[in-house]
């Protein structure tokens, strides 16, 4: 085979994907482009203009060429705080095509937050938005072994500037199929993020599997996430699924809400919306009031979460459009269980995507019969390699031939349809980010009335995820709305927006073990 190609083998059952010995995936999700004449077709569109894929090419081997410039050297790895934005795209594959490891990372984060990751990715660079300048530059300030490159994407001297300078021709660097290609982090049940090393097959194969053959993405879509794409969901949704079919991406750096989702989509024209539960529902109440153009969209895809049956129903009564709802993870890059457009069920994540398997299992690994709960385990190509420094996690998680405990909890219907019975942890799935209980708390406990505090998860009116705050007072007489609000103001101020409690239930006591551990399935009622 030629170098840096895959061939999808069909006589197996599924497709199997076989790749070269010498294979950089930039060079399928880039170069290829040029080579099966689609220069001049638009490769991402924003509301500030068109790029082509023969530009994308160009900037993807100027921006390779400008890290390797400043030093930093084919297995290195740069941390990106990077908006949704062309710019984003070109950093990350210029570093994949020039051997160097990128790592996206939440941009919502706090400074003690890019400290964290700084510290533990041992990155030697990073670039960053101007948007997120002050949180990231407070980070650094007390980071003990800063990285070597430190690069504000635009501006003087930033990596827009340097990519302008170097060439546009860059080989890719001599990689593998199962070499390091980059990292997303993961948020762990202690609060502290989980580094996933991922390897170059990987985005192949959830872009082959689930973006070609189950969602249908093809040539002549345009697509457009809320999901952004640091967070492995738009990762795939925004970027890999349609540089793979050599489909346009639309990209927004403005924050998600129904009125900017109804606002670009009509910008934008995409023939493929890829939203979260929690947006669906908040786009539905807004519908109430208003007609937006969504003509354009011919399927709209769900994951993140898990999508209440009468939100799908609800939605495609209005909009007479399906949402696709599909089970996914960082550790698995994507989407592996999912509902098709002939397959589907509401209120349930569907069935295995191919080339993926899944078991339902008891606490003693012993799978479960059929309409029992279990813990849902899979089986695929596109499994991460390992927790960077956490060897103890990544024994947990990834177990042996080849099995990953995703920590959910599921069961298999009467029909053959997958259905999410919630977390086996503690951790909050909100607006398809993962939140620690323990970090809220925290917060909540730093304000001078709390005593104590224990979150959990409690579904709202349409049956989406929220966390609510059980606190004890120092003064009991204190509570009522005015707190609550108080509280509210309390943690937007130091936590991620989407992390503040939306409820609060003012206790005299919390249930706790003898040893003093708070029992929280006790307060989320099992």
């Amino acid at each position: 085979m030629r170098d840096n190609t895959v061939r999808v083998d069909e006589a197996a059952t599924p497709a199997r994907l076989v790749f070269s010995d010498v294979f950089n995936a930039a060079v399928p999700f880039i170069d290829r482009h040029l080579e099966e004449g689609r220069g001049d077709k638009t490769a991402i569109r924003t509301a500030d203009g068109e790029t082509s894929y023969r530009v994308l090419a160009e900037q993807v081997a100027r921006c390779g060429n400008a890290l390797l410039g400043e030093g930093i050297r084919p297995g290195d790895r740069v941390l990106m705080v990077v908006k949704d934005c062309p710019e984003f795209v070109y950093c990350f594959f210029g570093a994949v095509k020039a051997g160097i490891v990128p790592i996206p990372v939440n941009t919502m984060m706090r400074p003690q937050d890019y400290e964290f990751l700084i510290e533990d990715s041992g990155c030697a660079g990073i670039v960053y938005s101007r948007e997120w300048a002050e949180a990231v530059e407070a980070g650094l300030e007390s980071v003990g072994k800063k990285p070597s490159v430190v690069l504000l994407v635009d501006g003087e001297g930033g990596l827009r500037e340097k990519a302008a300078a170097a060439s546009a021709d860059l080989d890719p660097a001599p990689t593998t199929a199962m070499d390091d290609c980059f990292w997303l982090y993961s948020s762990g049940s202690t609060g502290n993020p989980k580094g996933v090393v991922h390897h170059h097959r990987d985005m192949v194969c959830t872009s082959e599997r689930y973006g070609r053959i189950v969602a249908g993405l093809r040539e002549d879509d345009t697509v457009f996430s809320v999901s952004k794409l640091f967070h492995s969901y738009g990762f795939g949704n925004a970027m890999t699924f349609p540089l793979w079919v050599g489909a346009t991406i639309g990209l927004s750096d403005r924050r998600p809400t129904p009125q900017m989702t109804f606002e670009e989509i009509a910008a934008l024209r995409p023939t493929v919306f890829f939203g979260v539960p929690t947006m669906y529902a908040q786009q539905l109440h807004a519908m109430e009031g208003a007609s937006p153009d969504l003509a354009s969209i011919r399927i709209c895809i769900s994951a993140g979460e898990a999508l209440p049956g009468d939100v799908m129903l609800r939605w495609k009564e209005r909009t007479g459009t399906l949402i696709l709802d599909g089970l996914g993870s960082t550790e698995m890059l994507h989407i592996f269980v999912s509902n098709t457009e002939e397959d589907w069920k509401p209120g349930s994540s569907g069935r295995p995507v191919p080339g993926y398997k899944v078991r339902l299992v008891d606490e003693d690994g012993k799978d479960v019969d059929r309409g029992e709960i279990g813990t849902l385990l899979v089986q695929g190509e596109s499994a991460a390699k390992l927790y960077w420094n956490n060897p103890e996690k990544t024994a947990a998680t990834m177990l042996g031939g080849d099995w990953l405990d995703t920590g959910d909890m599921y069961y298999q219907d009467e029909d053959g349809y997958f259905v999410n019975c919630g977390r086996g942890d503690d951790m909050i799935k909100v607006g398809g980010l993962w939140c620690s209980p323990f970090e809220i708390e925290a917060r909540l406990i730093e304000h001078p009335k709390v005593l104590e505090a224990a979150v959990v998860g409690r579904p709202d009116d349409d049956g989406l995820i929220k966390p609510v705050a059980n606190i004890v007072l120092n003064d009991a007489g204190d509570a009522g709305a005015a707190l609550e609000d108080e509280l509210k103001a309390h943690c937007r101020e130091a936590l991620a927006r989407y992390k503040y409690p939306r409820w609060f239930n003012f206790v005299d006591t919390l249930p706790k073990t003898v040893t003093g551990k708070i029992q929280r399935f006790r307060l989320r009622g099992g």
